[in-house]
């Protein structure tokens, strides 16, 4: 016991240094579990965060919005595939990863539940939703764990340009016809609080954050982050000549930062349940894909094991 106790001194004196934490250095079986939590969740909505975009890619309008959407929903498969090799190192595989996607142990974001209805949605998701997302993860650069600390580097360089082009997208469809514009307002609409709600609940009512805070693995509280996205987001709707859908949204000059209404927490804890507008067509969506193409990773892991094989007869 006495050993324990002080390698879990050793272990937050470290975090407390501002060191990262390595896949082979020691670590108390809970903050492991954490990690795997919230790295594991962070891949699973990155990948169906695909979904709802990619709904969209054969009715873009033009050409060059094709071309821009692939390449954004290709950035989020490959976010995906960083974010669930970082969770590796933590000792679970790949396949566990994925069943507890498809059991219900494991979640993503409630975001991705919410279906997008026109082309509009697409600019909305691009600015509000990776805008909320960036938020959150320019702070997890810096989280403890190392692996996950430097997947974060580049997926925060990438969400830059989406963020850019869902705003780029909204500021054409607002400078164009009435009907454009009025589809532009209906989509913020629509996504303004389900993105709030992606910053998690209250502090106070988190269950995971005080911990979180004190291994720095969050380095920012859930209240913190979504006042920042606030903050720095209404002058943008302001300059796009939207109107944020909330009556309550004021300046606060005492406080030096927006006050805003109340979220409804009950349909934010009710999509995460399963009863969101979408949960059961995403989740059945990645269910039938990964067990269609389940022939492609049998040939890639026929593949190297035959490569491997190769290497080991050139070295002997």
């Amino acid at each position: 016991m006495e050993n324990v106790m002080e390698l879990e001194a050793q272990f937050q004196a470290k975090i407390d240094r501002g060191e990262f934490i390595e896949p082979k250095d020691w670590m108390p079986e809970k903050y492991r579990k954490t990690l795997i939590r919230q790295i594991s969740q962070h891949a699973h909505s990155e990948v169906i965060g695909m979904q709802p975009e990619g709904n969209w890619i054969t009715r873009a309008p033009s050409l060059r919005r094709k071309a821009i959407l692939l390449a954004k929903i290709q950035d989020e498969g490959g976010h995906g595939l960083y974010l669930y090799s970082a969770c590796e190192t933590m000792g679970i595989s790949r396949e566990e990863l994925i069943e507890q996607l498809h059991t219900g142990a494991a979640k993503y974001s409630s975001i991705f539940n919410y279906p997008s209805l026109n082309w509009a949605d697409i600019g909305a998701i691009g600015w509000l939703v990776d805008g909320a997302a960036i938020v959150n993860q320019v702070s997890l650069q810096r989280t403890s764990y190392g692996p996950y600390a430097r997947a974060m580097v580049r997926i925060c360089k990438e969400e830059s340009f989406h963020q850019r082009q869902g705003y780029e997208l909204l500021l054409s469809l607002c400078r164009g016809t009435a009907e454009q514009k009025a589809m532009a307002q209906d989509a913020m609409n629509r996504w303004w609080w389900p993105s709030l709600m992606m910053f998690g609940p209250h502090d106070a009512e988190s269950a995971h954050s005080a911990q979180s805070m004190q291994w720095k693995i969050k380095r920012e509280s859930n209240d913190e982050l979504r006042q920042k996205f606030i903050d720095k987001t209404v002058a943008q709707a302001e300059f796009l000549g939207l109107t944020i859908p909330d009556p309550d949204l004021k300046w606060n000059a005492e406080r030096g930062h927006y006050d805003f209404g109340q979220i409804d927490w009950d349909e934010f804890n009710n999509v995460i349940r399963g009863n969101g507008p979408c949960n059961k067509q995403r989740l059945n969506h990645h269910v039938k894909v990964h067990e269609e193409n389940a022939w492609v990773r049998e040939a890639a892991n026929a593949y190297a094991k035959k490569n491997a094989k190769k290497s080991e007869t050139l070295v002997a």
